[in-house]
């Protein structure tokens, strides 16, 4: 399952961050099996492009392909289906429900991949299993980003889309995170596009692309 954009140019991003990117306004394709850093300051369309490839914005001009059928012309139930089963998406704001527990949060993923670590054994790797009945909104920021790693990580996919993903961490659970990942990735043999305001990240990539 490979993506492909063809001259993509998000209606609200301004002419002039559009000419100086790798991404915005050329042709460039993500193989599955890969890895992509997406580097850029704030403002520059880091969210904007996983949340075009995760089918929720459609403000943009030109074109992207999965394996060839362009996203646009899917319809509602092929985009159900392809957000349960072949991607998933670590949001930048992580969509937790803040009056909920942690375990009651990591419990709402619709459907588990059965080759995943539990979601206790994940818990345990990050440090936050002894917070599993706390309430999100009682939770370190650094702790409810672990959480929305943790419910992205537990479902199956195919691309996993992560933004930035390490922003609240320290260096000891960033490495910690990364690694999850990169097993989770390997054992999916799935692509992965993780966004980053620096050019280096925790988890090492096959390329890196400025936005």
């Amino acid at each position: 399952m490979n993506l492909s954009l063809q001259k993509i140019i998000p209606h609200p991003l301004p002419p002039a961050l559009v000419s100086s990117s790798d991404v915005w306004g050329e042709e460039v394709s993500f193989t599955c099996g890969t890895s992509t850093l997406l580097e850029a300051q704030s403002g520059k369309g880091k969210s904007t492009l996983l949340h075009i490839l995760y089918g929720i914005r459609k403000d943009f001009d030109g074109f992207c392909h999965l394996d060839g059928t362009d996203i646009s012309s899917l319809c509602a139930t092929q985009w159900q289906h392809l957000r349960s089963s072949k991607f998933s998406l670590l949001f930048q704001d992580l969509r937790l429900f803040k009056h909920l527990s942690l375990r009651e949060n990591l419990n709402l993923v619709p459907e588990r991949d059965p080759q995943a670590p539990t979601l206790q054994e994940m818990c345990e790797r990050l440090q936050i299993d002894h917070l599993l009945d706390r309430a999100i909104h009682t939770l370190s920021l650094g702790q409810r980003q672990r959480a929305a790693l943790i419910r992205s990580l537990a479902k199956p996919y195919q691309w996993l889309f992560l933004d930035e993903p390490f922003s609240h961490l320290d260096e000891a659970n960033a490495s910690e995170a990364a690694l999850l990942i990169r097993e989770s990735t390997k054992r999916n043999q799935s692509g992965l596009l993780l966004t980053s305001l620096q050019s280096q990240s925790p988890l090492a990539c096959d390329r890196s692309l400025h936005l």
